[in-house]
């Protein structure tokens, strides 16, 4: 007995629309991080991208819990001495929100190239309008 393998012609990718209205942040993202990869659907492989496009819509309205609005910071070093910069989560979302969940996304996927390539097929929004009306996406309700 053998194991089945999808080859590369035979993974049908779907498109979904997830609204982010009300949405915790951490939950969004662990959910849509699973379709990304494909772990939601039957044919999944760790070794293989089975995952499916994700339009994320209504950015600007997720919600943190806690203290996070205020503690949480982002960093990114640029490489020079001294240039470990700095930014707080309320700055980073009035400025960029699809920053917030890209980032969020992008830490729960692996580290490798097919992580990036499984990071291209999302696409993220702040409000309701999204260019991926030709593709037919179907509105995803996450629990």
């Amino acid at each position: 007995m053998s194991t089945y393998f999808p080859k590369a012609g035979e993974i049908a990718r779907k498109w979904y629309v997830v609204d982010a209205s009300g949405q915790t942040l951490g939950r969004l993202a662990s959910q849509v991080a699973r379709i990304l990869m494909g772990k939601e659907s039957p044919k999944y492989t760790p070794f293989i991208d089975t995952g499916d496009h994700v339009v994320v819509i209504n950015a600007e309205k997720i919600k943190v819990t806690g203290m996070k609005s205020e503690q949480k910071k982002y960093q990114h070093y640029t490489g020079y001495p001294g240039g470990l910069r700095t930014e707080d989560f309320r700055k980073r979302f009035a400025r960029k929100p699809e920053l917030v969940i890209e980032d969020a996304v992008g830490r729960m996927l692996p580290k490798t190239k097919m992580g990036r390539q499984m990071a291209s097929k999302l696409k993220i929004y702040r409000g309701e309008k999204h260019p991926h009306e030709a593709q037919k996406p179907e509105a995803r309700a996450l629990a």
